[in-house]
């Protein structure tokens, strides 16, 4: 199956930053608009400069500085979905983040979510891609801040908001430091991810489903590093949203043969395929299922499999599972 064309197979995608796939000419435009000069954070080919994470994390936030209203955010999504929908992805699940929609007031985070959600329609109308929000504290801004976002994620749960996870600088803390936010989320019905396993070891992935009783990890790909607990997800069936692309560019696998997304499936592990932030990592969902076809041979056949195991685990209601699954079998 070398160089077989898997771009046009429809796709599924639930990890996906909304302000990290804002595409680099995007930013550069907004901060002209708003005269911000953060001309340091791109490289002379116009895309993200970065050395390592935690620089990354500096940049992330230095581009976010340009999103100033609901209105940029309503650009930002329709942006967003449109270099998603080009790459064949049918329903997404984004991370947002009331840190940058508002500053967790709660007012404010309604203003900024009609805003996505306006845009998500339109996306959905003119584009035919789905798009659910995951509202994500920023763990090394710390329990007391995520306990505010939370609070926004659980009084705007909903058909549109439909989960709770966390993202940012996994060595920042403990987990369990964040188990209040992710109890208050899961009794206003949200469904729980967190980011674990991919700076930190597998203890870490254990700690994510031990302390906040997470269904899906982002990334925790480092599983791999304890066969045992490999078994133990496997059973539980806890889904891997893993971001191949991501994890080479950032240096955590030398490049994608030597990713274990092949291996943790092959062990019965649900293992589903994401971007992460796309522009930064300089990828697309469909170079995604492209690398992965010429690293491991993999066929349509298995490309569907994971695009079904991925509605599967999505956190959106039944009646938009259906409808998606259609698009899949077409």
């Amino acid at each position: 199956m070398k160089g077989h064309n898997v771009r046009e197979l429809p796709k599924v995608e639930l990890h996906l930053h909304l302000e990290g796939g804002a595409p680099p000419t995007f930013i550069k435009g907004l901060a002209r608009e708003k005269h911000i000069d953060i001309g340091g954070i791109f490289n002379e080919d116009g895309s993200y400069r970065f050395s390592d994470f935690w620089n990354f994390l500096k940049v992330y936030e230095a581009a976010c500085t340009t999103l100033t209203g609901p209105e940029e955010f309503r650009r930002l999504t329709l942006a967003v979905l449109e270099e998603s929908a080009a790459s064949g992805v049918v329903y997404t699940e984004a991370f947002l983040s009331p840190d940058f929609c508002g500053g967790r007031d709660l007012g404010a985070w309604r203003e900024y979510l009609a805003a996505i959600e306006e845009a998500a329609s339109e996306a959905e109308r003119t584009m035919g891609i789905t798009l659910r929000g995951i509202v994500t504290p920023i763990r090394h801004f710390g329990p007391e801040k995520a306990r505010e976002t939370a609070i926004c994620a659980a009084e705007t749960a909903g058909d549109f908001v439909v989960g709770l996870g966390i993202g940012g600088d996994e060595k920042a803390g403990e987990l369990k430091d964040f188990a209040w936010s992710f109890d208050c989320a899961r009794e206003a019905g949200l469904r729980l991810t967190a980011h674990a396993g991919e700076w930190k070891g597998p203890e870490e992935v254990r700690a994510a489903v031990r302390d906040l009783g997470v269904e899906r990890i982002g990334h925790g790909v480092r599983a791999i590093e304890d066969l045992a607990l490999v078994d133990e997800l496997a059973e539980r069936g806890t889904v891997l949203e893993c971001c191949p692309g991501s994890n080479v560019a950032l240096g955590i696998y030398p490049g994608f043969r030597a990713h274990p997304i092949s291996e943790l499936d092959r062990r019965g592990v649900k293992v589903t395929i994401n971007t992460d932030d796309p522009p930064f990592f300089h990828t697309t969902m469909a170079r995604e299922y492209e690398m992965l076809n010429r690293a491991f041979d993999w066929d349509d056949g298995q490309f569907r499999r994971l695009a079904t195991q991925a509605l599967d685990a999505a956190f959106c209601d039944a009646d938009t599972k259906a409808k998606i699954a259609n698009l899949l079998e077409a």
